[in-house]
């Protein structure tokens, strides 16, 4: 997969089109897993790694292979079809051969930035060191990190609130990889995980939210102390140790123990509806008390970030929630909801440093980040018109 392509193609999880995307950004499901094979990563050596990451390489590239016969079997079975003869052919949805597998050890500190900020590596696998790897589809919305935390880290993205989707995709990926390989499984505790909070099910599902308003009047403690209460973890943009950038927040599970699949993704899907209503009641109590100051606020947004010379992340991210928000409430027209989505990741650091193919200071990067956004925004009002 060649990374430098990537800048021009948008995740299909930040396109904006799921349900409840005016809140919710996206759905996550990841499975922590292990080798029966081998020790924990904590107790081996960059051999053993590499040969777990081979295993793992072996194992997709099998799946690459199914797809394949899958493929010719089902052109086969139209025919038969054709001639009136009997389809016993069951074909997976999963589209295995579009997976690219890439070797995080050999990339530069930049791709590997570049690789966490589009949510495809964690910061842990990108900070490791040693033989790692990561598998990733074209579409973006499937990742298989090999020597992470765990031998094995797979997640399912989806645009909006979509963990139906998220979770049955995961159940066949996972599936399909553990007909090529033995897991780490005990009968009373489950699967077998290098931290104990990932024991059992090894599964965290999250949903990332755009929670401005309950931010805007500080509402947004009562969501920490409630989530707090039920067990749930709520963290920041890039997961676990993030600081919430852009009013993101991840509402995802902290008990994997004691509860199946099933029951936690419930749990989750239960909560996230009530967060979605008290945020929109909150938006729509702004829109009626203070109309013309929100309205100012997004327009003053947008008009720096149309128009600024040099910009830091920090400012760009308060300022495009604020147009977000503005887009959700129909404050303003540019631009679309898919836009205001990919504007957050393309205006990362380590993206504008792979757009101009090397390293910039910090001052350099506000200058970039400038442009880029006029050229984004530009573009959008052309297309407007």
């Amino acid at each position: 997969m060649d990374l430098d392509a990537l800048l021009s193609v948008t995740g299909g999880w930040l396109s904006g089109k799921g349900e409840e995307s005016d809140v919710v950004v996206s759905s996550r499901i990841r499975l922590a897993r292990n080798l029966a094979q081998y020790p924990f990563l904590t107790r081996t050596d960059d051999q053993t790694r590499l040969e777990i990451e081979q295993t793992l390489r072996d194992a997709v590239s099998q799946l690459h292979r199914r797809a394949a016969a899958r493929s010719e079997a089902s052109g086969e079975a139209a025919s038969d079809r054709k001639t009136g003869k009997n389809d016993d052919t069951n074909c997976s949805s999963l589209h295995y051969d579009d997976l690219a597998f890439i070797d995080v050890e050999v990339l530069s500190r930049i791709d590997r930035q570049f690789l966490m900020e589009r949510q495809l590596i964690s910061r842990e696998l990108s900070e490791a060191s040693g033989p790692r790897a990561v598998v990733i589809g074209n579409s973006q919305q499937t990742s298989v990190m090999i020597n992470e935390e765990d031998h094995l880290r797979m997640q399912i993205l989806r645009s909006g609130f979509n963990l139906d989707d998220c979770w049955n995709e995961m159940n066949r990926l996972d599936d399909a990889i553990e007909s090529q390989v033995a897991y780490a499984f005990h009968e009373q505790f489950g699967y077998l995980t290098a931290c104990p909070t990932n024991v059992g099910t090894g599964i965290r599902v999250s949903v990332m939210m755009h929670l401005p308003a309950l931010v805007q009047t500080r509402e947004i403690q009562k969501v920490f102390q409630a989530m707090q209460k039920m067990g749930l973890a709520v963290r920041g943009l890039y997961g676990e140790g993030s600081q919430a950038m852009g009013d993101f927040y991840q509402i995802s599970n902290q008990i994997t123990l004691g509860k199946s699949e099933v029951e936690i993704i419930d749990m989750i899907r239960d909560v996230v509806p009530n967060i979605i209503n008290y945020e929109r009641r909150v938006r729509k109590a702004l829109v009626s008390e203070s109309h013309q100051q929100l309205h100012d606020q997004v327009a003053r947004a947008y008009g720096i970030l149309r128009n600024a010379q040099t910009i830091s992340s920090e400012e760009t991210l308060h300022l495009l929630s604020s147009l977000r928000m503005g887009v959700n409430l129909g404050l303003i027209d540019t631009p679309d909801l898919s836009l205001a989505n990919e504007l957050f990741i393309q205006t990362q650091p380590a993206h504008l440093q792979k757009r101009y193919s090397r390293e910039l200071s910090s001052a350099e990067r506000n200058t970039a980040r400038a442009g880029y956004l006029r050229e984004r925004l530009s573009e959008a009002e052309g297309d407007e018109e």
